[in-house]
């Protein structure tokens, strides 16, 4: 295997990986999940902030994730912040720290879930796919610019074929694992 040629195709291919590992994360499973706050940014002395970088985020109960601002003239703004986010959970706050209860979900909305977690890993192949051909495109240019033989351009597409392979049987057992998730009770 030619590791030089492979090296950029690998390596967006694990930016994939890595998009859908912190996409998946974000999926509400009927349990607290801390990653759902991930993407939320609240306004800390004029920058957006990272709630976990200006409160103490824990999970009290497997239901409920406890937000704990350092600062308390910052739970206005936390509160603020995800009840205009897409996670679609009403805070409450009692002065001292701001709760998120996470209702049970409903069989309907399992199934929803499931779809659209189908739907990020099918998102995900399609970009494996669309990066194995700009590899084997390149991989056709080289015979012509560089004189490489047919052969090693066959072997750097055989190559690019099963590296693209090992990520979507990785993807897919991330979405396996996450329907699993969602669908048990």
């Amino acid at each position: 295997m030619d590791k030089e040629r492979m090296q950029p195709y690998e390596e967006r291919m694990d930016k994939t990986i890595v998009h859908l590992q912190s996409d998946l994360q974000g999926v509400r499973a009927g349990r607290a999940n801390p990653h759902v706050l991930d993407k939320i940014r609240v306004d800390y002395y004029g920058s957006p902030t990272p709630i976990q970088q200006v409160a103490n985020v824990s999970v009290p109960e497997a239901r409920i994730i406890q937000i704990v601002p350092w600062e308390k003239r910052m739970i206005k703004e936390i509160s603020r912040a995800i009840s205009a986010s897409d996670i679609g959970i009403n805070p409450t706050n009692d002065g001292q720290s701001i709760r998120l209860v996470f209702p049970e979900l409903t069989g309907e909305r399992r199934k929803q879930l499931s779809k659209d977690v189908k739907k990020m890993g099918e998102e995900a192949k399609v970009a494996l796919r669309n990066i194995r051909r700009d590899g084997n495109e390149v991989f056709k240019k080289l015979k012509k610019a560089e004189d490489v033989s047919e052969d090693v351009v066959e072997e750097l597409q055989d190559d690019l074929q099963k590296v693209t392979d090992k990520y979507i049987k990785q993807i897919d057992k991330m979405i396996e694992e996450k329907t699993k998730e969602i669908t048990t009770l």
